[in-house]
């Protein structure tokens, strides 16, 4: 099944991915064959994990995350769903 992750890394910043194998994305990761950014921060620590039926909708939510500020990405952690609305960007007036 398709996943939407993030993950922790050793300097305490967040990484947003998505993967049809988590358990295989975790390893590789971990092991230093997953993305430049995580290589360069190990160790890394899985902390979010969403899991969907089609590709596609992992990729969005993937990339719906990715734009997020740090906030709204530890609300999301912490499954403080009713927070998520309140710290959307706001619009330039």
């Amino acid at each position: 099944m398709p996943y939407v992750y993030i993950l922790r890394c050793s300097d305490n910043s967040y990484y947003v991915g998505s993967t049809r194998n988590i358990e295989r994305r975790m390893n590789e990761h971990a092991s230093g064959l997953g993305a430049a950014y995580t290589r360069r921060r190990l160790p890394i620590e899985l902390v979010f994990a969403e899991e969907y039926e089609h590709v596609h909708e992992g990729y969005e939510r993937e990339k719906q995350i990715q734009g997020w500020s740090r906030k709204k990405r530890e609300a999301l952690i912490a499954r403080r769903f009713g927070e998520l609305p309140g710290l959307s960007r706001k619009a330039f007036d």
